[in-house]
């Protein structure tokens, strides 16, 4: 039988972390007539998730994703349309950063880095987008480090990067990214040296794109950057818990009906962060 009196929460990469914490937080806020899905690669982390969730007082649900996979991905989106019929709620967390002295190639790290967070974030939306409900809300974890390479790009670059982007622009541009990491001409074309502050501004460029571009009824999309965060990604130096990291996600996650802006933003600490050249710009 559908369960179609529920609504439905889904947070990837929720196994531990900041979506851990996002989790809870919305299993907390949004009560017994949500389903509220935990999402990650590996079944057995993702048990123990929920384990630790019901200890600290909250019940969702479990579903393995592999945002990498489309066979897993696709096996999600069936899940929710048969179960559920649509979805109210997607956060894509889910993501990977190399650590600063990983001695991988560049050309590997800028790869790596753009499929899974550029486009394995666009075969989650590509999949569970024609699920999303009336009032649907849509989070796609950023990050500030998108503002430091757009800062660090050059002026030629920085002029074409804050034009407003199509999303198959923005493809095009993470595509010509990867390949001429692999043919060592990414300063030559203004890009700064950093694969994961430019997968995220990859990510905030689709952003822009998929809010102008979404069709339905009061389906908002935003973005927005954590913040410095106390998580195995960060090898535990971020001063933010995981509870504050999921803060702005949370609080994007649950805007109102009929909510006026944020609408295709990025925000840092609830406020909107404009995409635009900051001179002096540092990640504070």
């Amino acid at each position: 039988a559908m369960s179609s009196a529920l609504k439905v929460a889904v947070v990837t990469g929720s196994n531990k972390g900041i979506g851990f914490a996002i989790v809870e937080h919305l299993c907390k806020q949004l009560g017994s007539s949500w389903a509220v899905y935990v999402t990650s690669r590996d079944e057995a982390r993702g048990a123990d998730a929920l384990s630790q969730l019901k200890q600290r007082g909250v019940e969702p649900r479990f579903h393995q994703l592999d945002i990498d996979s489309q066979e897993s991905v696709d096996r999600l989106a069936a899940y929710l349309k048969g179960t559920y019929g649509g979805l109210d709620i997607l956060v894509n967390n889910a993501g990977i950063a190399y650590k600063g002295d990983s001695t991988a190639p560049f050309a590997e790290q800028a790869e790596v880095t753009i499929a899974t967070n550029f486009w394995s974030t666009l075969r989650i939306c590509d999949a569970l987008f024609p699920l999303l409900r009336p009032h649907a809300r849509v989070v796609h974890l950023c990050s500030s480090v998108s503002d430091m390479a757009l800062n660090k790009a050059s002026p030629e670059l920085q002029k074409k990067l804050t034009q407003p982007m199509s999303l198959d622009e923005v493809k095009q541009l993470m595509s010509d990214f990867v390949a001429r990491a692999k043919a060592g001409t990414v300063q030559e074309a203004g890009w700064p040296q950093t694969a994961y502050g430019v997968s995220k501004v990859g990510v905030r460029l689709m952003t822009y794109a998929q809010a102008r571009d979404v069709k339905g009824d009061d389906i908002v999309i935003n973005c927005c950057c954590p913040g410095y965060v106390d998580t195995d990604m960060t090898s535990h130096k971020g001063p933010k818990t995981i509870y504050e990291g999921a803060d702005t996600p949370v609080y994007l996650a649950t805007l109102p009906p009929g909510v006026k802006q944020p609408i295709g933003e990025h925000l840092y600490e609830r406020k909107v962060v404009p995409w635009a050249v900051k001179p002096g710009f540092t990640i504070a």
